[in-house]
């Protein structure tokens, strides 16, 4: 660390007071703060990569009643706050707090494979366990990625999507023994510290690479495993704001299956953009109407809103599914 100790903030000597004691003390004293001044904390710890003698002596002199004996040039870094902040908190708290302050590229993962086709790394990671798969997934390339997927049997695929879409913040330990594992196949270098990179958004976008048919099969089964999931991602691969994509024609088969109050609600809380793209597709008479519906309404909650939203969808989907109009956008 060069700067001068004077210039520094409260907050950054503090972090550098804590790199000095260690993570094992520095966890301990940690274990006080609360989520607002451990985000603080933890920030500038990963921004500080050493402490030189200089600025230990700086320390001291301000801090010498707690500080031990002998402390010697420390490091600190995103792997020290890493460690301070386990101990303090726990692995799960750790890589919450973490993945704010000093996110990771999930290229940290991915690197191996970026030069290997779907089937390779489907031959790569087929014994592995289902939740080491979607993991792996995770962190790759969509379009690769739901490539991997469609080479999977269908049990495991509804398994591997479940699994991304539920995947939750991954602790060191874990993702130290799924990179040594990784070892086997690769020569290089175990990573540490990933996180997850897992959740509904990615296994939206895995399924939105992925060809109708199976992408359909794979909602359907997700639904029956976990209807709330199943939604979520829905909402992902297909929402209110991608009707405006479709087809003209078909938009217009939709609206006029939709009911004018669910779709002025729908409309009431979206994007001006979005609702003239609506508006556009209808006759002047159909608009007008619409509008004034959308007009008269009260300020609605978001969550009214998205229910009204999901109406609409929900029209729009028993449509495709009876092939009167496609949600395809690849189409």
């Amino acid at each position: 660390m060069t700067a001068s100790y004077s210039n520094l903030n409260r907050t950054q000597k503090l972090a550098a007071f804590l790199i000095l004691l260690g993570p094992e003390s520095a966890g301990e004293l940690l274990r006080n703060f609360s989520g607002a001044q451990l985000e603080a904390v933890a920030r500038e710890m990963v921004s500080i990569p050493y402490v030189d003698p200089s600025m230990r002596d700086a320390i001291l002199d301000e801090f010498s009643s707690v500080v031990f004996e002998g402390i010697q040039a420390a490091l600190g870094g995103a792997s020290m706050a890493q460690h301070s902040l386990e101990l303090a908190k726990g692995d799960f708290q750790a890589v919450k707090v973490m993945s704010r302050v000093a996110p990771i590229s999930p290229k940290d993962l991915d690197d191996g494979m970026s030069e290997m086709d779907g089937r390779q790394i489907f031959n790569l990671l087929r014994a592995e366990q289902m939740q080491t798969i979607a993991f792996i997934l995770s962190f790759m390339e969509s379009k690769k990625a739901s490539q991997v997927v469609a080479l999977l049997t269908p049990e495991q695929r509804e398994e591997v999507i479940e699994r991304l879409g539920t995947m939750e913040p991954t602790s060191r330990d874990w993702v130290k023994k799924v990179s040594s594992n990784l070892q086997k196949h690769f020569d290089r270098r175990a990573q540490q510290g990933l996180q997850k990179a897992g959740g509904i958004d990615v296994a939206a976008e895995i399924l939105n690479t992925m060809d109708k048919e199976t992408r359909k099969t794979l909602l359907t089964a997700l639904d029956a495993r976990n209807a709330d999931l199943g939604n979520a991602i829905r909402k992902k691969v297909f929402g209110f704001v991608d009707l405006v994509r479709l087809n003209p024609d078909d938009l217009r088969k939709i609206l006029k299956e939709v009911d004018i109050a669910d779709l002025a609600k729908a409309l009431k809380g979206s994007s001006a953009e979005t609702a003239n793209a609506f508006y556009a597709i209808m006759s002047k008479r159909q608009a007008a109407g619409v509008k004034e519906e959308v007009e008269v309404l009260p300020n609605m909650r978001a969550k009214d809103v998205e229910k009204a939203q999901d109406l609409v969808i929900a029209v729009a989907r028993k449509l495709d599914e009876e092939g009167t109009v496609s949600l395809d956008l690849s189409d």
